[in-house]
């Protein structure tokens, strides 16, 4: 196995979101990418991510394999990368080799550890609403809402986003109305709507790094998808449970 970056900023990033949320993984490399499915230790969010083959100078996989690795680690590692250094990553003597290449070099060795082996299913779910729209407008709106309260709620209609927090005496509503930038698909007439948890959708609109597009699914009282893509290069999902209130 040898896999070459160019542009380390990629994988960089990836890493470094992701570790907010889970602290150990496992990476399923492939032919074609690298693969990781994740829940975070309280099992309220998974992370969907894969860097495709195509964002590589080189990509040798010759079987797959599935590679545990501590993320703040990785991270530290990556960390080190420097905007001309070239990437690599390889296997030796049953350490995760990452080396980086500029006018010098610099190599790192990272355990690999055990981790239950359980495969994460990603979960089949259908939306009653998608929207997609730029990074900003979502990152401003969870901004906007979180100095008022804990909690966000979602609601979809055909012509408009709303997002909107209350607290013990404020509240806040962000209203984003469908238009060139921002597309809504919604199922019929109906309106759907939920709640979920602001720091854990702070720590994944970092996603607004990799892409300047994110893609919003949700329904009634129902799971969250917030998609980020760079197109022939990565893709990184988080699915986030709601908030339901116990009176």
């Amino acid at each position: 196995m040898k896999l070459t970056l160019a542009d380390s900023k990629l994988l960089k990033d990836s890493v470094s979101i992701i570790s907010d949320l889970v602290t150990e993984a496992r990476f399923h490399i492939t032919k074609d990418s690298i693969n990781l499915v994740a829940m975070d230790p309280a099992n309220v969010a998974m992370v969907i991510f894969k860097l495709l083959s195509s964002s590589f100078i080189e990509y040798s996989v010759e079987k797959e394999v599935k590679i545990a690795l501590n993320l703040n680690n990785l991270k530290q590692v990556l960390k080190r990368a420097g905007a001309n250094d070239i990437l690599s990553m390889d296997l030796h003597e049953n350490k995760f080799k990452i080396t980086l290449k500029s006018n010098r070099t610099r190599t790192f060795y990272l355990p690999i550890i055990e981790l239950e082996d359980k495969e994460q299913k990603i979960p089949d779910l259908n939306f009653a609403v998608t929207i997609t729209t730029s990074t900003s407008v979502l990152n401003e709106a969870i901004e906007d809402v979180s100095i008022v309260g804990e909690s966000v709620s979602f609601m979809g209609e055909k012509e408009k986003f709303t997002v909107s927090s209350q607290g013990d005496l404020s509240e806040a509503k962000i209203e984003v109305p469908a238009d060139d930038v921002t597309l809504i698909k919604a199922e019929g007439e109906a309106v759907a709507k939920s709640k979920y948890s602001i720091e854990y959708l702070k720590k994944m609109i970092q996603g607004s790094k990799l892409s300047e597009k994110v893609e919003i699914s949700f329904g009634n009282d129902y799971p969250v998808k917030l998609e980020y893509k760079e197109l022939n290069k990565l893709m990184l999902s988080f699915v986030l449970a709601p908030r339901v209130d116990n009176y």
